[in-house]
C-alpha cells in the first residue's frame, strides 16, 4: 500500500491536497513516521465543533449549537482551510504552544462565536434565514455553500470570489468574469466598467495578478438514498487534486468534513464535540488549543456516505484554476463514464444572465447587517438536504 499525505497517490492512498508540492511519498502505513505525518496534517487544519455559552444568536436565540450546527461547523472548516492556503500556504503546519503568524490569528478570529465575526455561527445561522432556514434548524451542504457565498461579500480582508455551481454545472466563463472583477469598495483604481447597472473594477488593486482568489464549491447528489458506486472513483480523484479543500457531507443529520481517503474509507474531522466558547485575548491572539484536533482522525466507508455532498476547491491564481479545469477534464470527465458534474466553457444560453454577487447597500456591520436577509437576497433552490 502506498500512502502520500496530500498528494496524487494512486490506489490505496491517504490522499488530500496539502503536500502536493513536496511529493513526499511514504511506505508501510504502520510506520511511526507515517502516523506522525498524518496526525500533523490533520492537526494543522482549523477544527470547529459545537460550542456552548456564547452570546445568544440574534440576542434571544440559542447560546449553543449542539445538535443542529454540525454542517455550519463543517462549512467553517472548509472555508478556514481556503484562507490558510491563501495567507499561509499549503505547506503551513500548526505546532502546539508555538507562536503563530499574525495572519493565522486573524483567520481564526473570523470564525469566533461572536456576532461581529464575519463567519461566526451567529452570522451563518442568521444568513440561513434568507435560505429558508430557521435559527437552530439543521442545514444541508448546499445551504451552507450559499451562506458562505453571501457572507464572503462582507469580508473585505480576504476578498474571496465564492462560486457555487448550479445544476451540477461549473461554468468557466462565469468564474473568470467573477474573479477578474472587483467590487468598487475593494479598490481605489479609477479604471472601472459598468455592467448590468453595477460598476466593477476590471484591474483588481491588491491582487497583483488581477485575479481574486477563488473558493469553488460544487454541491452534488451522487445517488438517491445512497452513493451510486459508479461515482466512487471520480469522487476519490477529487481529493487528489492540489486544489482540493475536501468535501462536506455525512450521514442523516450528522455532518462531517472529509479531508482525504484511505482505500475505500474517507477520513474526516468530526464537529460533534461540545466545547466552551473561546474569545480572543486582550493582545489580539486566541487560545487556539481547542481549535485543532490532536487525535487520530475518524474514518467511514465511502458507500456509507449520504449522497448529498459539496466538493470544495481553492484556486489562488488564474493558473491554478486553469490547471484545475485540465485535471477535471482528464480525471473526472472521462468518456463513457457517468459524470459527477459538468464543466462547460460558456454560460448556457437557456440560463438567466450571470450576475456576479455584490455586497448589499447597508450602513451597519456585524450581525445587524443580515437580520433582514429576505430583503437582501433572492431565495435559492435548496435541493440537497441530507435525508431525515
Amino acid at each position: 500500500m502506498e500512502w502520500r499525505p496530500w498528494s496524487g497517490a494512486g490506489g490505496d492512498g491517504w490522499v488530500g491536497e496539502r503536500a502536493q508540492a513536496s511529493g513526499d511519498t511514504l511506505r508501510n502505513p504502520g510506520e511511526k513516521r507515517e502516523k506522525s505525518k498524518l496526525l500533523s496534517d490533520v492537526c494543522a487544519r482549523l477544527w470547529f465543533t459545537y460550542r456552548r455559552k456564547f452570546s445568544p444568536i440574534g440576542g434571544t436565540g440559542p447560546s449553543s449549537d449542539t445538535g443542529w450546527g454540525c454542517m455550519l461547523r463543517c462549512g467553517q472548516m472548509m472555508l478556514a482551510q481556503a484562507l490558510i492556503c491563501k495567507h499561509l500556504g499549503r505547506d503551513w503546519c500548526w505546532e502546539k504552544n508555538q507562536e503563530q503568524p499574525e495572519e493565522y490569528h486573524q483567520i481564526l478570529k473570523c470564525f469566533l462565536d461572536r456576532k461581529d465575526c464575519c463567519y461566526s455561527i451567529h452570522q451563518m445561522a442568521q444568513m440561513g434565514v434568507g435560505e429558508g432556514k430557521s435559527i437552530g434548524e439543521w442545514f444541508g451542504p448546499n445551504t451552507v455553500a450559499q451562506v458562505l457565498k453571501k457572507l464572503a461579500l462582507f469580508d473585505e480582508w480576504n476578498s474571496l470570489a465564492v462560486y457555487v455551481s448550479m445544476d451540477n454545472t461549473v461554468v468557466i466563463e462565469d468564474i473568470k468574469k467573477m474573479c477578474h472583477m472587483c467590487p468598487p469598495n475593494l479598490t481605489h483604481d479609477s479604471s472601472s466598467s459598468s455592467w448590468n447597472g453595477v460598476s466593477w473594477n476590471t484591474d483588481c488593486s491588491g491582487h497583483a495578478s488581477g485575479w481574486r482568489p477563488l473558493l469553488l464549491i460544487v454541491p452534488l447528489r451522487l445517488g438517491i438514498n445512497q452513493i451510486n458506486p459508479v461515482y466512487v472513483d471520480a469522487f476519490k480523484e477529487c481529493f487528489k487534486m492540489p486544489h482540493s479543500l475536501g468535501a462536506l457531507g455525512g450521514k442523516p443529520n450528522s455532518a462531517y468534513y472529509f479531508i482525504g481517503f484511505l482505500g475505500d474509507e474517507l477520513i474526516y474531522l468530526d464537529p460533534h464535540t461540545t466545547q466552551t466558547f473561546v474569545d480572543s485575548e486582550e493582545n489580539g491572539t486566541v487560545d487556539d488549543q481547542s481549535f485543532h484536533c490532536q487525535q487520530s482522525p475518524h474514518r467511514m466507508k465511502i458507500l456509507n456516505l449520504d449522497p448529498s455532498v459539496a466538493l470544495g476547491f481553492f484556486c489562488k491564481e488564474e493558473e491554478d484554476f486553469d490547471n484545475w479545469c485540465g485535471l477535471v477534464q482528464k480525471e473526472i470527465l472521462k468518456p463513457q463514464s457517468l459524470q459527477m458534474f459538468e464543466l462547460v466553457q460558456k454560460h448556457p444560453a437557456h440560463w438567466p444572465p450571470f450576475i456576479p454577487p455584490t455586497k448589499p447597500e447597508v450602513t451597519t456591520t456585524g450581525a445587524e447587517l443580515i437580520e433582514s436577509t429576505n430583503n437582501l437576497f433572492e431565495l435559492e433552490e435548496d435541493f440537497e438536504i441530507l435525508s431525515m
